[in-house]
């Protein structure tokens, strides 16, 4: 698509033209100059309330600086092309094929935009019923609530003589197992009925601390102030999100992790650090003196109506995801294993590296993302016990040094993951049948 139809360069174009800095119109924004220095070089999407307030500051109607449905469609080919790797797709003609054929460019990209959406709901529906732990609880307790009511009704069947004793404890157990498998049955349609792509059906502890962090944007400003000991348990059991006492015992766990990092790093520090030196992990880690993996967490919480998504990964000594943010453009999975070939296991073997590569995972759907791993000793190694250590990835999209010559190709999970010829495979895909 021709630069001159793109959004950041309208925004960059209108600034220059009435004689405004980049600082000047940020601050009158009220986002960082960084992120909008992003914005004006196409690296990040804009739009809704952002969107607004730079045509207000600007002058000019917001329908002038958005992209309109030509440069949409332009867009979409764009990435059609781009996500089938098709090196034999004319990109340079983009343009001349949308305006010749303006009806089959609608079509292509409703297609390509039809496959996104197949793709996503076959990867969550296979992550459901393949990997959810809920589910293979539910189909457990049902079915041993079925064999127990055969068993019961066989023996009631094939005896002849019963004492009335036993005849009545064998109809109460039919009683109680028919009961039981009610309520489980009910708890599977219930599970199995809520869409795919909401949070109507939380289905395991750590399931409930993400839905409640997400619903505050993992952004908690309490957190910035300093509290008593029962602050955080007090916030916790009045979670209405939070309906299981596991679920409660590890958000405390996270509030109060967050909450120490929030003394050390407070916010006001670190945005005036990003706002001078953008998200580079290390100018920061330098320029605030602060633990690297610290550094990742508070990232991580910084508002993304500011300065963007903002990614983080966290796994265990065992590989298990503890923490995730999801971001666009890069799946993390809920419950099956993620991808071996992500470097959030690679600093997990060598705890003393740090890895910074820009990441592209398997699908249509994916984009560039810039990551940053490392690891973190939790607890050094003692005669009491192994050490135990946490790995850190944080997840950038659109980061100017995610470029093609350093990227490295990874997917999301075995099952649904399209890479043909992975050596870190360990099951088949259901998307392309590959070994």
């Amino acid at each position: 698509m021709a630069q001159s139809q793109l959004i950041g360069n309208r925004i960059r174009d209108r600034r220059v033209m009435l004689g405004l800095k980049q600082t000047e119109l940020a601050k009158q924004a009220g986002i960082s100059p960084s992120y909008l220095n992003l914005i004006e070089h196409n690296r990040r999407r804009i739009g809704g309330k952002t969107l607004l307030t730079l045509a207000e500051h600007l002058q000019v109607e917001p329908a002038l600086l958005s992209e309109g449905a030509e440069a949409a469609l332009l867009d979409g080919l764009q990435v059609a092309a781009h996500s089938q790797n098709a090196h034999a797709a004319e990109l340079d003609r983009t343009e001349e094929f949308a305006g010749r054929f303006p009806g089959w460019a609608q079509v292509l990209t409703a297609l390509h935009q039809k496959a996104e959406t197949l793709e996503q709901t076959v990867a969550t529906l296979n992550d459901r019923l393949a990997n959810d732990p809920h589910l293979a609880a539910s189909l457990h307790d049902v079915i041993t609530s079925v064999t127990a009511i055969r068993s019961t009704a066989s023996i009631l069947v094939e005896t002849k003589e019963l004492e009335p004793e036993w005849r009545a404890r064998f109809h109460r157990n039919l009683g109680e197992d028919s009961r039981r498998l009610a309520e489980g049955a009910e708890a599977l349609v219930r599970h199995l009925e809520a869409a795919p792509d909401t949070d109507e059906d939380v289905r395991s502890p750590m399931d409930e601390m993400h839905a409640f962090l997400a619903q505050h944007n993992y952004t908690l400003p309490f957190l910035e102030k300093s509290m008593g000991d029962g602050a955080i348990p007090h916030l916790v059991a009045q979670a209405p999100d939070l309906a299981t006492d596991s679920a409660r015992r590890l958000t405390e766990t996270w509030l109060r992790q967050a909450h120490s990092d929030a003394q050390i790093l407070p916010m006001r520090a670190l945005r005036q650090a990003v706002d001078v030196l953008g998200l580079e992990p290390n100018a920061l880690a330098r320029q605030l003196q602060v633990d690297a993996p610290l550094l990742l967490r508070r990232m991580a919480s910084l508002p993304s109506d500011v300065y963007g998504p903002v990614g983080l990964v966290i796994c265990d000594g065992s590989g298990t995801i503890i923490f995730r943010k999801q971001v666009p453009g890069f799946s993390i999975p809920t419950a099956a294993g993620a991808c071996a070939l992500w470097p959030l296991y690679r600093v997990l073997q060598s705890p003393l590296s740090r890895v910074a590569v820009p990441l592209e995972q398997s699908g249509s759907q994916h984009s560039r993302i810039m990551s940053y791993s490392l690891a973190e000793l939790r607890r050094p190694a003692g005669f009491d016990g192994p050490a135990l250590v946490h790995a850190h990835m944080l997840l950038l999209p659109d980061h100017p040094e995610a470029t093609a010559e350093r990227v490295e190709h990874v997917g999301s999970s075995c099952r649904i993951c399209p890479m043909q010829d992975c050596a870190a495979r360990r099951e088949p895909s259901l998307m392309t049948g590959a070994e």
